[in-house]
């Protein structure tokens, strides 16, 4: 009878506490929408004032200032945070869309993205992409910083037609279509072995560059299937998307055959690796170069999720990927199933 109870109680205190959380979380969100529309107020009653009254500067240093005196010791009210609110209306105050997506994430976010964003379209998929995976201040800017945007436009994967909807965005964010690994002492002509090595002595600065949630599992991953060994360059694990990903590692340029061979690996990872309660193995064919049709028929119609990037030894993420973004139109389309 005890363990009868004990169990019923065991599953009482969770439901009570998921609601604990679930409430939390809710207030949480009520308090931040209420501050956004303050902040939004403020920030319009400015504008209004300064094209009604011809209020120059001065107006914004002057509130600021009697605004902490009757509210001492609260913050929000300096005069930068001021200006903050209103360039926010103004940034906003005519697209009609994105008026009701800021209310979703923090103060602090909008800003960073308000600042670091020229565009509409940037600013769009940086505010869905916060909320939907639920990135920290120091992981929007890691992401900004690291060109997400243009990695999720430009990346070359079939993600969209293998994998579950559920996680697919996050995926397709996970994989650059350009790495740089400007940290290996290495010189332009290097075998795959000499490339597998400095990874693995620089393995800390490799899984940084992969762009977090990446650990290492082993490198020349051994598969046995019907009695032959096959060995996978580099194997990791993402945390986030509680998967394996396999790479494999190409000195020149990608090959067609590479998809067949990472389709293998793939087939036998989910069967023989992958455990029950984990997603499916994912495929990075890390190249030197590559030909962008020529990937987009080798993946057209594989069945597991690859991507084939590129890697770089001594330059960041050039500015030429630029050229491999699709048109305004259709990266409206694309940032569309961000949402939820």
């Amino acid at each position: 009878m005890k363990a009868i109870i004990s169990t019923e109680y065991k599953i009482f205190f969770k439901e009570i506490k998921e609601r604990i959380y679930k409430a939390q979380y809710d207030a949480l969100k009520a308090v931040n929408k209420e501050l956004i529309n303050l902040y939004w107020d403020i920030g319009k009653s400015i504008v209004a004032k300064q094209e009604k009254l011809g209020w120059g500067k001065a107006i914004v240093e002057t509130l600021a200032k009697d605004l902490q005196k009757e509210f001492p010791g609260i913050q929000g009210f300096s005069a930068r945070n001021l200006w903050n609110m209103r360039t926010f209306y103004i940034t906003y105050k005519d697209n009609q869309k994105l008026q009701p997506l800021v209310a979703e994430i923090s103060w602090t976010k909008n800003v960073i993205i308000m600042e670091r964003c020229k565009d509409d379209i940037h600013r769009e998929f940086y505010i869905k992409t916060t909320k939907k995976f639920g990135w920290t201040k120091d992981v929007l800017i890691n992401q900004l910083e690291a060109a997400a945007f243009e990695r999720f436009m430009a990346n070359q994967t079939n993600f969209d037609k293998a994998l579950p909807e559920k996680y697919r965005h996050q995926a397709k964010l996970a994989v650059k279509d350009k790495y740089s690994f400007d940290f290996l002492e290495l010189g332009e002509e290097h075998s795959e072995k000499e490339l597998e090595r400095a990874l693995l002595e620089n393995v800390r600065k490799f899984l940084i560059e992969m762009g977090g949630y990446f650990t290492f599992a082993g490198n020349q991953y051994r598969l046995e299937i019907d009695g032959e060994e096959f060995f996978i360059d580099l194997l990791l694990y993402h945390r986030q998307l509680r998967c394996l990903v396999a790479i494999e590692l190409k000195i020149g340029a990608f090959k067609p055959e590479y998809a067949g061979k990472m389709q293998f690996y793939l087939s036998a990872l989910n069967d023989i690796v992958k455990l029950p309660d984990e997603n499916p193995s994912i495929g990075i064919i890390l190249c030197k170069d590559k030909s962008r049709t020529i990937v987009e028929y080798a993946l057209k119609d594989t069945k597991k999720p690859i991507g084939v990037s590129t890697y770089k030894l001594t330059e960041k993420l050039p500015r030429e990927l630029k050229k491999y973004l699709p048109s305004p139109e259709e990266m409206i389309e694309r940032i569309k199933y961000l949402t939820g």
